[in-house]
């Protein structure tokens, strides 16, 4: 890869270009059991599985399943949260050559229902929670097998469940059972090349309804080592006996599943697993624990945690030897608060479609409001939001194009929207960026998230940034909402810190000493609460949803 402005913002030790492995995803596994057999692979609530007994479960679930007929490139979906049964189970659907399909088990029928008819889905496992919605889709669609857990089956403590106490029908499966009648351990005989498939991952892509990104094992291998490489230059300080990876963000998320739990083989860090992200038990996990190396978050976590009443006595700057935030862009005044506590802090962008790694901030190199620099093997287009063609001038908005070998294969089962999204490898992201002269990139908004008031182009993350300053703010989200005389105007969306008072009009004119006269919220809402995706990112697109309905 040719020289480009920004490699020379990377760390010393980064290279810009990595040479990847041509072998599939689940050696990353293998290669931490053979180095680190007896080392802790993941604890989960009290309950630890060695590398090497981790290998040993997978092998096991591999060829049980093999045996219940799963096939190379058959779609499994892996409905789970956070638990060493998903970790198991996605190993085992990619040692099988077949592909997994990550799927939240807290999402509806409907939404369900498509996943599982757009894939041909014939394998599912999911967790007891989930089995009341799960039992009529299975029926519904001829789903061929179910295969149901209980996350308090490898919980340290916890009784194990049985399939009479789930009362599955005939064909269905015990995920415990499973595993009891397979004591074969010997490695799945399919062939694997680099291209293969091996996971689908839905996103509502850059227009319309969700769409599967088709990520292949290559694709899965260079997000994985861009990772550990870009990462290495701090968490390689820490020796291998002490490395640790607190997996918080939900695993069947692209985020999750890339950069805690695949990063976690490659680096021989231990996984600590938390099936849900709860402020009050996620501080007491920290209390019991002398260090995190790594801590993959999002800003509504972190928020949470820098907020939290007793969070200066644990000193956490002590604690945390990195924290990385993505999924949604982090407020510049959270970014201050946590470097002042002696965090090392990083912040990047990814999406499904590039399997989770993108850009990112280089170590020591961070520029507060950037997402940073593309990563090793990356390149990064800005070009103009109407004809999504033409470069824009330096320091000009535009939408980000990447081309890269993590820019997934295609839409799972939808060429036309594969065709419009990638032209000449180049993926259309939809997120429009301002770079500056050394290359660092500025994420002004999304296309569909541009409020046009009055003739103006209004950019909401520059208004919540603002709100965000405000020292009795906890939370804050802006959207445009129709208007008779500017066709839209800026409404916030406020949460306040514990204790806080204050009133719409005093939000309004804290604004009005820091934006020109067109961006400024001409309302205001207070709630207890903003709607968040599973991995905590603030869902724009619904609180602009519940304002088109409130108009109808």
């Amino acid at each position: 890869m040719d020289f480009k402005p920004w490699h020379k913002n990377y760390h010393y030790s980064v290279p810009t270009h990595i040479r990847y492995p041509q072998y599939p995803v689940q050696n990353f596994l293998h290669i931490a059991a053979s180095h680190f057999p007896d080392k802790t692979a993941v604890s989960f609530y009290g309950r630890n599985f060695s590398f090497w007994e981790l290998r040993i479960e997978m092998l096991r679930m591999a060829n049980a399943m093999e045996r219940l007929g799963v096939k190379k490139g058959e779609r499994v979906g892996i409905a789970l949260p956070n638990c060493p049964q998903y970790i198991i189970t996605y190993l085992a659907v990619l040692s099988l050559g077949a592909i997994v399909v990550n799927m939240n088990p807290q999402y509806t029928y409907d939404e369900l229902k498509f996943m599982m008819e757009n894939t041909s889905m014939e394998t599912l496992i999911t967790v007891d929670t989930a089995l009341p919605t799960f039992r009529m889709l299975v029926k519904a669609l001829g789903c061929r097998r179910l295969i149901v857990t209980k996350t308090e089956d490898y919980k340290q403590g916890y009784g194990l469940s049985t399939a009479k106490s789930f009362d599955l029908e005939d064909g269905w499966y015990h995920f415990s059972d499973l595993l009891d009648a397979c004591s074969d351990t010997r490695l799945p005989k399919d062939t694997f090349t680099p291209h293969d498939p091996a996971m689908i991952q839905f996103t509502g892509g850059t227009t319309g309804v969700p769409k599967g990104a088709l990520l292949s094992h290559a694709n899965i291998v260079a997000s994985t080592l861009q990772c550990a490489i870009w990462l290495g230059p701090t968490v390689n300080l820490t020796p291998y006996a002490d490395r640790t990876v607190l997996g918080i963000i939900p695993y069947f998320h692209i985020y999750g599943t890339m950069i805690a739990m695949n990063y976690s083989f490659v680096t021989g860090c231990s996984q600590i697993l938390m099936q849900r992200f709860e402020i009050g038990e996620f501080m007491d996990q920290i209390a019991r624990l002398k260090q995190v190396t790594f801590f993959p978050a999002v800003p509504t976590m972190i928020t949470a945690m820098v907020n939290y009443p007793d969070a200066a006595d644990l000193n956490l700057g002590k604690r945390f030897r990195f924290v990385n935030s993505g999924g949604a862009p982090m407020p510049t005044e959270l970014i201050g608060r946590v470097k002042d506590m002696g965090i090392f802090f990083g912040e990047g962008w990814g999406m499904s479609e590039t399997t989770a790694m993108g850009i990112s901030n280089p170590l020591m190199g961070h520029r507060a409001g950037s997402i940073g620099v593309p990563v090793p093997d990356n390149d990064v287009r800005l070009v103009d939001t109407e004809n999504g063609v033409e470069d824009v001038k330096p320091g000009d908005p535009g939408e980000i194009l990447i081309k890269g070998p993590t820019v997934m294969k295609s839409y799972w089962n939808d060429p036309e929207e594969t065709k419009k999204q990638i032209t000449d490898g180049w993926l259309h992201t939809g997120d429009i960026a301002q770079a500056d002269e050394d290359g660092y990139l500025y994420i002004v908004d999304r296309k569909k998230d541009m409020i046009i008031a009055g003739g103006f182009n209004i950019y909401p993350r520059e208004v919540d940034e603002v709100l965000y300053q405000h020292d009795k703010i906890a939370e804050a989200v802006t959207v445009g909402v129709p208007d008779e005389y500017r066709g839209e105007t800026v409404k916030a969306y406020v949460v306040l810190k514990p204790g806080a008072m204050v009133t719409d009009k005093e939000i309004i004119s804290f604004c009005k000493s820091k934006l020109a006269a067109y961006k400024i919220p001409r309302i205001v809402e207070f709630r207890t609460a903003l709607p968040k995706s599973a991995v905590g990112k603030i869902l724009r697109k619904i609180l602009r949803e519940e304002e088109m309905m409130k108009r109808k």
